[in-house]
């Protein structure tokens, strides 16, 4: 292996563990604290705050915690091939993208770039499936 392949490695590595860590964390304080996410609920448009006061805040909440811890999974499991690293990928980068969309970038949305760039270059490099494993 290359010098150059080592340090894409490495980078590679880096940028799928700080959304592991990310997501991990988001995802057990959105099932531990929903209460203390309440505030990122309340700048979503009106035809999606209909959705979550249907099945509940509380709810919402959690179950998108689930989603984020599966996510954390996914960016953790190393033995995973790059087709799934690159959907997780995928996934995080959409869900960033839609909240910048529709929220657009307040003072507590800005972090959603960098997670927005994290996922889209791990998309990217996931595409070599030697980075992937």
């Amino acid at each position: 292996m290359s010098r150059n392949s080592r340090r894409r490695r490495a980078a590679f590595i880096v940028l799928r563990a700080s959304l592991t860590i990310l997501y991990a964390y988001s995802g057990a304080d959105l099932i531990l604290h929903p209460s203390g996410w309440y505030w990122a609920v309340g700048a979503l448009p009106d035809f999606f705050g209909v959705f979550v006061n249907d099945i509940g805040i509380d709810s919402y909440l959690r179950g998108q915690g689930v989603f984020e811890l599966l996510l954390a999974m996914a960016f953790a499991a190393w033995f995973l091939p790059g087709r799934a690293v690159r959907a997780a990928a995928a996934i995080s980068a959409v869900q960033m993208a839609l909240i910048l969309l529709l929220v657009g970038v307040r003072v507590d949305t800005f972090r959603d770039i960098a997670i927005l760039g994290n996922a889209l270059a791990v998309f990217l490099l996931a595409k070599s499936s030697s980075y992937a494993k």
